[in-house]
């Protein structure tokens, strides 16, 4: 099969590398992909959210199947793009129509969507522009802290915690009235807020049938001990080990299931990826949130841990035969930490030469904001630029190797957290 990949991130870099595995897989092209995604397949200058172009490239191309990574093309209808064009529509692509991707692309939606069809989540309000004054109210009225989220989105950087109401104020001002979130953050839900351990669930879905993939939890926060700004996530570890059998029986019956049966119900077509970001509050599961693809960092420790053809997964997603497959998991631990910019989550910097890739050994290393640039050097480009993958008999092998690992690549500015995973698994003392 001729595939395309949608995306330029780490997780695109872990599909790649998945997907080339695939003996089903004749020719792989990623766009725009990055210097990682080059070891796999081959790089093209289109964006994720150019229909028009990704078109003109499949169908000149011969693509048999295209897989989207990021949210963004999903949320602006990508597939009902490909329905809708006699040309396209006969080739199939991994990932949801418009109005599934809207779990994603509007919190007030996926809100309202947990509150139909009882899914157990925290109590919210929505607000904007018109109704400023009640959120105020609002703040007022209940206590802290506040969870306030961006309703659109906002590259998982636009949910704030205030614990006085005076601060919830003065951020839900600063997103409404001047729009620190663009767009995204023209309305705001304010939540109730929970407090528990965080964990992601994700399922592969052919609209009919889902099967669940290994667990995992990720760190968002930019400083150890889960301190300062939010990121788009500095690491994830898979197995989660307080995540024991009752509790995804649990989770299956309580989110998962309402979900896949609230979709049918609503008559939204969904085929692909879908994350359940969840939260455990005195032994019970909550909805914190969707998300209509696989996450980024946790696809760098999900994936490795499925040992099945990922190419064949696809194809049963097409056919919507995935209920006859079973996921076939390696029952090693997997950690991943994530290297990051000088400045990030804020402005970074950008376009330094990286090195030590050849001294990385017994780990996967997959890229996220690289290039190669003129001189044929890897530089970086993004905020969040490598990720260190490692196996281990459990968590603390594998997060050790990461570690090691991680000391090794080069280049200026380089910064990751060393703590990732010991919040759940006892810290070694590492020399």
């Amino acid at each position: 099969m001729h595939i395309l990949l949608l995306g330029s991130g780490g997780r695109e870099h872990t599909l790649a590398w998945k997907l080339a595995q695939s003996d089903k897989c004749e020719q792989l092209h990623i766009a725009p992909g990055n210097a990682g995604t080059l070891l796999c397949g081959h790089n093209i200058a289109i964006e994720v959210d150019d229909f028009e172009n990704i078109r003109h490239f499949v169908l000149s191309n011969k693509i048999d199947m295209v897989v989207v990574g990021p949210e963004l093309p999903l949320v602006k209808g990508i597939q009902d793009y490909f329905l809708q064009d006699k040309d396209l529509s006969r080739i199939p692509l991994i990932g949801p129509e418009k109005a599934g991707a809207l779990l994603e692309g509007s919190k007030a939606f996926a809100k309202e969507f947990m509150k139909r069809h009882r899914i157990p989540a925290a109590a919210f309000e929505t607000f904007d522009g018109d109704s400023l004054s009640k959120g105020i109210a609002y703040i007022n009225s209940v206590n802290g802290p506040y969870v306030l989220k961006a309703d659109g989105l906002a590259a998982g950087k636009g949910v704030i915690i205030c614990q006085t109401a005076e601060e919830a104020q003065k951020e839900l001002r600063a997103m409404i009235s001047n729009s620190k979130f663009g767009e995204a953050g023209r309305r705001v839900v304010i939540e109730e807020f929970l407090d528990g351990d965080e964990f992601s669930v994700f399922i592969l879905t052919d609209g009919i049938s889902y099967k669940i993939l290994p667990t995992a939890k990720d760190y968002k926060r930019i400083g150890e001990g889960d301190t300062g700004l939010n990121t788009g996530g500095m690491g994830a570890i898979s197995p989660v080990p307080f995540v024991d059998d009752e509790l995804m029986t649990r989770v299956e019956k309580e989110i998962i299931i309402p979900t896949m049966r609230g979709l049918k119900k609503e008559k939204i077509t969904y085929k692909g990826f879908l994350y359940f970001g969840l939260m455990v509050v005195n032994d019970d599961p909550y909805m914190i949130e969707y998300n209509v693809r696989l996450g980024d960092p946790e696809t760098q420790v999900v994936l490795p841990r499925i040992k099945n053809d990922l190419v064949d997964l696809f194809i049963h997603v097409a056919n919507e035969t995935l209920g006859t497959q079973e996921i076939i998991y390696d029952r090693r631990a997997a950690a991943t930490i994530v290297l990051t910019s000088e400045g990030y989550p804020e402005e970074y910097t950008k376009g330094k030469t990286i090195g030590g890739l050849k001294d990385v050994h017994d780990s996967i290393v997959f890229h996220a904001g690289t290039k190669i640039d003129h001189g044929n050097n890897r530089v970086t480009t993004g905020g969040r630029v490598i990720a260190i993958t490692s196996y281990g008999q459990d968590l603390n092998m594998a997060l050790e190797l990461c570690i090691k690992n991680a000391g090794k690549i080069k280049y200026d500015g380089k910064y990751f957290r060393k703590d990732i995973g010991y919040d759940v698994v006892a810290q070694p003392e590492i020399v």
